[in-house]
């Protein structure tokens, strides 16, 4: 019995406040950025698995916002890592070359609310990461585009750790 309220007491003192904001993102004319060619699929398949799969990350990262906060992104362009290239082959489509001269890049803007609907952070970012090859980040695993991935989980944090964004 000590045992257990023992544990119940850690638990209780172990557990802070709930974190579970909520992310809105809108893309403004994609078909206009400055990467997202696809090398082996449909040109509008592959625009919709970007923005799928890059609406998954931003809601992620907005998961470590305090419960209540909103996060609204706009993203403005996006060029993804690598450089899509023709393969001369009927048997092969284009192929994306990665090397570290093409570099992943993101541009947004955001306003961040919270839970009274006040604007505690907003601005334009422009992200990239040129050092995404010598990187040890793991990929989380629900994205193919795992330099990318990092690139905005590296942006959050170092905004986490300046107090631009309240989190934990």
């Amino acid at each position: 019995m000590k045992k257990i309220c023992t544990l119940m007491l850690l638990a209780t003192a172990m557990a802070g406040p709930a974190y579970a904001g909520s992310a809105k993102v809108s893309w403004q004319e994609p078909e206009k950025f400055t990467d997202i060619r696809p090398t082996n699929e449909s040109k509008i398949g592959f625009q919709e698995r970007v923005i799928k799969e890059f609406d998954r990350m931003f809601d992620d990262l907005a998961k470590k916002l305090p419960d209540g906060y909103e996060w609204n992104i706009t993203v403005t362009d996006v060029d993804l890592a690598g450089d899509v290239r023709p393969f001369f082959s009927p048997m092969v489509n284009d192929i994306r070359v990665i090397k570290d001269l093409y570099w992943p890049r993101m541009s947004f803007r955001f306003d961040l609310k919270d839970e009274q609907g006040k604007t505690v952070a907003s601005g334009t970012e422009d992200v990239k990461d040129m050092n995404f090859l010598t990187r040890m980040g793991v990929a989380s695993g629900h994205t193919s585009f795992q330099y990318e991935e990092q690139m905005l989980r590296d942006w959050f944090n170092k905004k986490q750790k300046e107090k631009f964004f309240p989190v934990r």
